[in-house]
C-alpha cells in the first residue's frame, strides 16, 4: 500500500524539483522522471486543496444551505 505524504511534505518536493529542473544540469532522461514525478504531485497537492475547500464550503454554509462568502482579512495587532 502507498504511503499517504502530507500536503507540506508534497509542496517541498515539488519545490525541490523545480529548483533542480531550472539548473538545466541533469540528464534528459532524470529530467523526464523528475518532471513527471512533479506533475504527479502537483495533481496530489490540487486534489487536497479541492477537497481542503469543499470542507471549508459545507463548514461555511449559512442558514439557508447556502454557502457564505466573506472576505478574508488579516487581523493587525
Amino acid at each position: 500500500m502507498a504511503e499517504k505524504v502530507s500536503f507540506e511534505t508534497s509542496i517541498t518536493r515539488l519545490e525541490e524539483i523545480v529548483r533542480l529542473l531550472e539548473r538545466g544540469e541533469i540528464p534528459v532522461e532524470e529530467a523526464l522522471g523528475l518532471f513527471e514525478e512533479g506533475a504527479s504531485l502537483m495533481k496530489k497537492c490540487n486534489a487536497i486543496l479541492n477537497e481542503a475547500e469543499q470542507k471549508v464550503n459545507l463548514i461555511m454554509k449559512g442558514a439557508t444551505g447556502e454557502p457564505v462568502s466573506e472576505p478574508f482579512e488579516i487581523e493587525s495587532e
